[in-house]
């Protein structure tokens, strides 16, 4: 295996002291889907010395267009993706270690797991989580790769606390678009170009290059070969709540109470009680067999009905599919569970 980083190592910009340097770093994903799977591969084949992988959903069968980590099998089982990934993972570098943790990702759960992180990326599909992301890079002094795609169009930026404007200045001056990904779909190219960016900006990083580091903001339309770039470095605002003179870090205060998302993509809404439940599956199981078809692996249990499929995972969130009404999953939920 001596030869296995050889022509990365040929790369003059790394070469065998970056490639040392790669080998000693811990580097934290958030989010294990399309972006985190593409991220996650090409970052334990270069090398990583240490990898976190953050998710809180399982592998389903509308998945494996674009995410690329996981097979058949793993859609039947309803495998939790982390778990998923960190099989396949191993199997093609078994000298990284890898930290696979099923949950939603918020600040009081990501602040434990940021214990000698050199990088965070971004591989989520909303803002809520982007938002507490950033306040966390600032406030602990850890840069961060943004990546987002949607249909064709990607976009990704680099964010360095202290160097480049934050996430927060950004998004004041930066067109949003109303696009989702159960509105418009998504390519697997446009995945792949996001995910490739987004791993160059972390090597760069990891062998200490920043010079290198790209400094502007990053889109494209990989169908209608469109490509900008968009220089941010005077937006930085020295008033920014997250990155100016005086921070206050606002979306690290965000009340920690129940919590209903409706799940970009899913036909589904997500529940996530204030306080971890941890149910007994067996008792549980034996409660919802009334209701549908009951499926369980180590970590979730899934009860199917004629009208929808409810998925209670081991710390208490539930993911009722087949509802897009917040009144009526909380009804749901309330009668199975409550």
């Amino acid at each position: 295996m001596q030869n296995r980083y050889s022509r990365q190592q040929l790369f003059n910009p790394i070469g065998q002291t970056g490639q040392a340097a790669i080998q000693q770093k811990h580097v934290l994903i958030i989010g294990a889907g399309a972006l985190g799977s593409a991220s996650a591969e090409a970052l334990v084949r270069a090398g990583i010395g240490k990898l976190t992988l953050i998710d809180r959903d399982y592998v389903e069968w509308s998945n494996l267009q674009r995410q690329q980590l996981y097979t058949e099998l793993d859609a039947q089982e309803k495998m939790p993706k982390v778990i998923a990934a960190k099989n396949r993972l191993q199997q093609i570098n078994a000298e990284v270690e890898i930290n696979a943790v099923i949950m939603d990702a918020c600040t009081q759960s990501l602040l434990p797991l940021l214990k000698d992180v050199d990088v965070l990326v971004d591989a989520t599909d909303n803002f809520d989580v982007r938002f507490f992301m950033n306040d966390l890079a600032q406030k602990y002094d850890i840069p961060w790769v943004y990546g987002s795609c949607v249909g064709s169009y990607g976009a990704t930026y680099t964010i360095v606390p202290g160097k480049t404007p934050c996430l927060h200045c950004l998004l004041k001056v930066m067109p949003h678009t109303g696009m989702t990904c159960d509105t418009v779909g998504i390519i697997s190219p446009t995945v792949q170009i996001v995910a490739a960016y987004q791993v160059a900006e972390v090597l760069k990083l990891l062998v200490g290059d920043e010079k290198a580091l790209r400094k502007s903001y990053l889109t494209f339309d990989v169908w209608q070969n469109q490509h900008y770039e968009i220089n941010v470095d005077k937006i930085r605002q020295s008033d920014c709540p997250s990155c100016g003179n005086h921070p206050i870090y606002p979306y690290l205060s965000y009340e920690n109470q129940t919590k209903l998302q409706i799940l970009c993509g899913r036909d589904a809404i997500q529940i996530r009680p204030p306080k971890p439940i941890h149910y007994q599956f067996e008792q549980l199981a034996n409660q919802l067999r009334a209701y549908g078809e009951i499926q369980m692996n180590p970590y979730l249990l899934s009860c199917q009905t004629d009208d929808y499929r409810i998925v209670i995972f081991q710390d208490g969130r539930v993911v009722i599919h087949g509802v897009q009404d917040i009144q009526k999953a909380k009804t749901i939920y309330y009668r199975l569970l409550g």
